[in-house]
């Protein structure tokens, strides 16, 4: 099972590209280590409070699938320096 999953985010603290850049890469850096995904930021790699992330999992069943993204999810939205403004989520 293969779970495709975008997540948007609006970081309030970002006062240029490179604070946001600072969010954005730790934040991908910590989710491929801790987690088994793969990351990249999609969209709006030249807007200075918004980002567009994507991140793939594979799994041998739906449920192991869901269980990993939830706690993909459950750290990103940990984080006070944005906030989650859409999820989209896909299985293939």
């Amino acid at each position: 099972m293969i779970l495709y999953m975008e997540c948007e985010f609006f970081i309030p603290t970002a006062h240029s590209l490179k604070d946001k850049r600072a969010v954005v890469k730790s934040m991908l850096t910590r989710s491929k280590q801790k987690f088994n995904v793969s990351t990249a930021e999609i969209d709006h790699q030249n807007v200075w409070q918004r980002t567009r992330l994507a991140f793939v999992t594979v799994s041998s069943s739906k449920e192991v699938a869901d269980k990993e993204m939830a706690q993909v999810l459950y750290y990103l939205e940990s984080n006070p320096s944005w906030e989650c403004l859409e999820i989209e989520k896909e299985y293939v």
